[in-house]
């Protein structure tokens, strides 16, 4: 028997033919949880994914999306500062209330074995905040804790209903026990290379746990270094090293990257995703140690060459990142173009681009049981994928995308008047969101792009002419991301 023949038998008489596995576990021959496994696994459920709803009920940037343990309601936040809750099935709010906080909501996430009344929040006033859903249907918001700047993500201890971290622009990682009354700051983040020593802190954008040892604690942010804590090590003095680093060998020194995200998959890999680079996936062996600056004796061992994933653009806007699948098969992220790029984690091939955002996509959330995925980004919806499709999906021809300004990057500061008028503008505009808003008001998000185009006109005539390496002109999409 040929080879070819061999691998075809194995294909259909093995694992991963999905009418044989059916078959097989109709008759006994495989478990109902490695048949959901497998069924969740498959490339072919990946290749089907299409919108299944548009879940349209904020009214602006949706910053997060999470789903709860089992799987039936999907928690969001946004820019308009009010967090809700779907039954992302029939596409209705069954809860709606205003954060407490006073500006961008960045993360929502449910607290587990809470009956899914306890959600924890953090956002761009630096506030970490808790909502609690009582039995009359009311929500009472209270404050934590809080960051010295904007606190981006935050993380749940796997299993435990009372403990999370967070962390934030001001380098310190938090850790909050909801039973006790404030929180532990464990450590402040501070820059590996002494070319950014001049930085008071390394500022944080994403921070990840293990799911199978909660211990390790991984953070990431304006720096090339992903860093791994060991919680139980930890000094108390608020400056503890990490017990490793973890960067792709070129990038090491270079002062333009910084991490936008991380996550852990089921093996404990850490996933590493760099604005205007790629996303990378490490082991345990390919770490650096706790002190990663390279010597001139060391050299890079092939091995600690991590897998990269290629294709997307991470330029504009800090992205999350992510894995899919029961085994974590999959590596998802948002991109620049408004694009959800799907790749297989072993070999790292590109299997997916679907159009996911007019703009931009920033988050990319997976069901905890079945091959379902929720993303959101610059728009005001949040987009829900199911394997419905009748047809499977093949990768387009022109996966670059076509770029309509130069790139600003998510580092970038306003450097102009002005850009400075109109982020002014922006920010009054955005100010005027109360928590007992009508729904007719929202015309006011209209009338003020119209006002903020009327502002970055006088520039018009000007972009055309701005060199490769002068910058370019300011452009409403910038203040309305």
């Amino acid at each position: 028997m040929t080879d070819k023949a061999k691998r075809s038998r194995t294909h259909f008489n093995g694992s991963h033919h999905p009418i044989v596995d059916f078959w097989r576990r109709e008759v006994g021959g495989i478990s109902p949880r490695s048949f959901s496994d497998r069924f969740s696994a498959s490339e072919n459920m990946i290749l089907r994914l299409e919108v299944y709803r548009k879940l349209a009920k904020h009214k602006g940037c949706v910053n997060t999306v999470s789903f709860n343990a089992h799987g039936d309601i999907l928690v969001s936040g946004s820019d308009d500062r009010r967090v809700l809750l779907w039954d992302w099935e029939l596409g209705n709010v069954k809860l709606s209330f205003h954060s407490g906080h006073s500006n961008n909501v960045f993360q929502a996430k449910f607290m587990p074995f809470s009956d899914d009344r306890t959600i924890v929040t953090c956002a761009a006033d630096g506030m970490v905040r808790r909502a609690s859903v009582l039995e009359s249907g009311k929500v009472e918001t209270v404050l934590l804790g809080l960051h010295q700047g904007p606190a981006h993500k935050l993380c749940i201890e796997p299993g435990n209903p009372h403990v999370f971290y967070t962390c934030g622009e001001d380098g310190l990682v938090q850790r909050f026990d909801l039973r006790t009354q404030a929180p532990t700051e464990l450590f402040t983040c501070q820059a590996v290379n002494p070319r950014r020593r001049n930085m008071e802190a390394a500022q944080l954008n994403a921070i990840a746990m293990d799911p199978r040892n909660s211990n390790l604690l991984a953070v990431g942010g304006m720096d090339e270094y992903a860093r791994l804590y060991d919680i139980r090590r930890l000094h108390g003095d608020g400056l503890s090293r990490a017990a490793d680093h973890f960067a792709p060998p070129h990038l090491i020194g270079d002062l333009h990257v910084g991490i936008t995200g991380l996550a852990f998959s089921e093996q404990s890999e850490l996933l590493v995703s760099y604005n205007n680079e790629f996303i990378y996936l490490f082991t345990h062996g390919m770490g650096l140690g706790s002190n990663p600056m390279p010597s001139s004796e060391s050299g890079d061992s092939k091995d600690s060459v991590p897998m990269a994933y290629k294709g997307h653009k991470n330029v504009e806007t800090v992205k999350g990142v992510n894995f899919c699948g029961p085994r974590s098969e999959y590596v998802v992220s948002g991109s620049d173009c408004g694009r959800i790029f799907i790749w297989k984690k072993k070999s790292g091939e590109l299997i997916r681009v679907m159009e996911g955002d007019r703009y931009v996509v920033n988050c990319i959330e997976p069901h905890p049981h079945i091959p379902v995925l929720a993303s959101s980004g610059i728009e005001n919806d949040i987009k829900v994928w199911t394997s419905k499709a009748a047809e499977r999906a093949t990768l387009p021809d022109n996966i670059e995308m076509q770029r309509k300004r130069k790139p600003r990057g998510w580092m970038y500061r306003v450097s102009s008047p002005q850009e400075l008028l109109a982020q002014l503008f922006f920010l009054q505009n955005r100010s005027r969101f109360s928590e007992d808003r009508e729904e007719g008001e929202a015309s006011s998000s209209s009338t003020g792009r119209e006002l903020l185009d009327l502002i970055l006109n006088f520039n018009d005539d000007d972009d055309e002419h701005v060199s490769d390496d002068g910058g370019d002109g300011v452009s409403r999409d910038d203040f309305f991301s």
